[in-house]
């Protein structure tokens, strides 16, 4: 090929009573990411030369952040569940949530932590090759005209590399878990939303705007 790859692959062995799921989250908890998003749109426009280097600085720094402490502090802090933001996007990993956890969800879309320069390459239209594979979830949002308006809408479809973590934490628990976040470094961590009760709705999630 006329760029070099690299492959890897990880396999390890967990403590069942350490692992959070992405099954288990349960109405009345609150959406926390670790991380802001914008990885694949930033880079998308790298490779074209509309990126800032300064926003691909930014990036590259919040890619090499392990999510390790992100967990510990989740898991201590009584997250019901959790997956990490990648391929799929925040939209798709979520959606995958619901799916197994037989539950609704509503994101706040202003909430929405984004890496520096994010909002202006997805307005400029620079987006990941995976995002039209990713803007098919669209069905799931059931306000999607509302949505749709939105100059940065596609953002909620954006593929991540090194993403961070997202979780369900109970209410009572959320303040307490995102000032540790803050605390041990993930300093863009965010409350973006609740889940709900599953309705009977085809789409089940609900995006304030």
């Amino acid at each position: 090929g006329l760029e070099t790859e690299l492959g890897l692959a990880l396999t390890g062995v967990g403590q069942p009573d350490h692992l959070l799921r992405k099954g288990g989250m349960k109405p009345g908890d609150h959406l926390l990411v670790t991380k802001p998003i914008g990885t694949g749109t930033l880079f998308a426009a790298h490779m074209r030369m509309k990126a800032r280097g300064c926003w691909i600085d930014a990036a590259v720094e919040m890619m090499l952040q392990s999510s390790r402490e992100a967990g510990n502090v989740l898991r201590a802090n009584g997250a019901t569940a959790c997956t990490d933001v990648t391929g799929f996007g925040l939209l798709g990993h979520l959606l995958e949530m619901t799916r197994v956890s037989q539950v609704d969800a509503c994101l706040r879309f202003e909430a929405i932590p984004l890496l520096d320069g994010a909002a202006e390459t997805v307005a400029g239209g620079y987006l990941s090759s995976l995002q039209p594979q990713n803007a098919r979830l669209r069905s799931a949002i059931a306000n999607i005209a509302a949505v749709r308006s939105q100059t940065i809408y596609s953002v909620l479809f954006d593929p991540q590399t090194a993403g961070g973590l997202l979780a369900s934490v109970p209410a009572d628990s959320v303040t307490v878990c995102l000032n540790r976040l803050h605390a041990a470094g993930y300093l863009r961590a965010s409350d973006i939303g609740t889940v709900e009760p599953l309705s009977d709705r085809a789409a089940p999630i609900h995006i304030e705007v």
